[in-house]
């Protein structure tokens, strides 16, 4: 699968449209997406976090709160996976950088909105690639 244009997306980006997008799709993204997602909002907030980390994950993150994405999220299951690739793509460029303090942030509140058997593929506190 090749990745859409996703830098274009970065203006997009909005702190309140990105947790009016995650409340949601979280139960019907499921808890890979939304980890991923809020890893990624949490590094920018991170001030140990590169300039050039953070324009990739604005384009990331605003690509996925976008309704004009390559295949829109009104599609059952398939809508939201070429926004988990591109998610997936960027936190994989970054996750050498990411601040633990931001893993265990996301985990927390991973943990208010799922089930532990929802949240099976991330454990303690780790994700896996």
């Amino acid at each position: 699968m090749e990745l859409p244009d996703f830098m274009s997306y970065k203006d997009k980006f909005s702190k309140s449209e990105f947790v009016d997008k995650i409340s949601k799709i979280a139960k019907r993204a499921g808890a890979k997406l939304v980890y991923v997602s809020l890893i990624l909002y949490y590094m920018l907030q991170s001030k140990s976090v590169s300039v050039k980390d953070k324009a990739i994950i604005l384009g990331a993150l605003g690509y996925l709160i976008s309704p004009l994405d390559a295949i829109p999220d009104a599609f059952p299951i398939v809508g939201l996976g070429d926004d988990l690739a591109v998610l997936l793509y960027v936190l994989k460029k970054v996750w050498t950088d990411v601040p633990e303090d931001v893993k265990v942030k996301a985990r927390k509140k991973l943990d208010k909105w799922f089930d532990e058997d929802e949240i099976s593929e991330i454990e303690d506190g780790t994700f896996q690639f």
